[in-house]
């Protein structure tokens, strides 16, 4: 029908639901309570609940506004170059082969949501196997961007809720049996929403089948620093596939481990088979950029790149990361010791053994809506919280509700 006859022309759309994570969020907002507690959103919080800055990221800002030299003008295409090459180094390793051999090209993009968007449209375009393999379960966006370019989205097994480990046995037996070709996301480090990841070993074993099998992979790096401590240790699974000298996509976020969420900073790395393939790369990602939003915003990077290129700024952001880290440890620690000294049915020790932002708890979604409705705690329906929103003077609390949630307080 024709708007002009009085009707809107998009009055056939139905009305869909807010995504969960954000569903949460607003019902947080709107609670009253000075109880309420937020573990719902992954955002790295405070002891007092309030989103962390970093002092090198306030730092690098101050040097930023007093910079007189600096401008609005447009960035590049790919964005900053210098922010592009100090992000591949920092996930590729600065002496890697790939980059020395310039088989690496690498874009700024809106974080890691826009650099996985940004890889799911050229390997639509371009990539002859249109099936993608994400892991079960794995952050609720990841289907998205695949399915939003027409892309097939099935999953492996990842996470076994009776060990609350990796069910690694059904991971390789999955990935032997995907079709040769198929692309394959994975995540780095501090997996999204269950805090297992595989060990080294474990990696290894990985690589081998993918290679084998000759599947495409694609990383997912949002955590890297914040999972061990150490930026070197937590790029090892990302480093393992491009030391083979085979190729893969990586998308890598600054929004949890320099706190600038709100600055959308984030870049896509595709590591190619010879200098010449990453040059025709390039130009293709040029064109879909183009095509999407022209050019990406300046402030963020410019954030970044001052911490990257600066030893000074990088081991004191170092440091800042190690503390973040440091602190999510202890607070698994007294938050497992506390349910064993409440007598809390089960055996919680797994949550000292999950690793990252991230806790999946043994609660179903009937228990997740008590604590919400008699105790004002919000998480995600699935169990997972974020360790990080929770602090020391609170954990007493959460172990209450989450007693009497597994103690028939329904």
């Amino acid at each position: 029908m024709d708007s002009r006859d009085g009707e809107s022309v998009f009055a056939h759309l139905p009305l869909v639901p807010d995504p969960p994570v954000f569903a949460v969020m607003a019902a947080y907002g709107k609670d009253p309570s000075p109880l309420k507690l937020n573990l719902g959103i992954g955002v790295y919080r405070s002891e007092d609940g309030k989103p962390f800055v970093l002092n090198v990221v306030r730092r690098a800002e101050q040097l930023l506004v007093n910079d007189m030299s600096a401008n609005k003008d447009y960035l590049p295409i790919t964005g900053i170059t210098e922010f592009n090459k100090l992000s591949a180094k920092l996930i590729l390793a600065p002496d890697s082969p790939a980059i020395r051999e310039n088989r690496v090209t690498t874009v700024q993009c809106l974080s890691g949501t826009g650099s996985l968007r940004l890889g799911a449209e050229i390997l639509a375009k371009f990539y002859h196997q249109q099936t993608v393999y994400i892991p079960q379960p794995t952050y609720a966006n990841h289907p998205n961007f695949f399915y939003s370019v027409g892309q097939t989205v099935k999953t492996y097994r990842y996470y076994d809720p009776r060990t609350h480990g990796l069910d690694f046995q059904g991971l390789v037996e999955d990935l032997c049996s995907m079709p040769s070709g198929a692309v394959v996301l994975f995540q780095a480090c501090g997996h999204n929403p269950t805090g297992v990841d595989p060990t080294i070993q474990q990696w290894e074993q990985i690589r081998q089948l993918v290679r084998s099998r000759k599947l495409l992979p694609f990383f997912d790096s949002a955590y890297q620093g914040l999972v061990s401590g150490d930026l070197e240790v937590d790029a090892q699974s990302v480093r393992l596939f491009v030391a083979d000298g085979g190729e893969c996509l990586v998308a890598q976020s600054y929004s949890k481990v320099m706190g600038i969420y709100a600055e959308r900073v984030g870049a896509l790395s595709i590591v190619c088979k010879t200098a010449e393939v990453a040059s025709n790369v390039e130009s293709q990602l040029k064109l879909l950029i183009r095509a999407m939003y022209s050019n990406p915003p300046i402030h963020g990077a410019s954030i970044v790149a001052a911490i990257l290129k600066s030893s000074d700024m990088y081991n004191e952001w170092s440091r800042e990361l190690k503390m973040m880290n440091d602190r999510l440890t202890r607070l698994r620690q007294q938050l497992v010791d506390a349910l064993s000294d409440r007598g809390t049915p089960g055996d919680w020790s797994y949550i000292t053994k999950q690793v990252g932002m991230y806790a999946i708890l043994s609660l179903n979604p009937d228990q997740v809506q008590f604590l919400t409705r008699k105790y004002h705690i919000y998480i995600s329906s699935d169990g997972r919280i974020n360790m990080a929103g929770l602090s020391s003077k609170r954990v007493p609390y959460f172990v209450d509700a989450i007693h009497a949630a597994v103690t028939g307080g329904i």
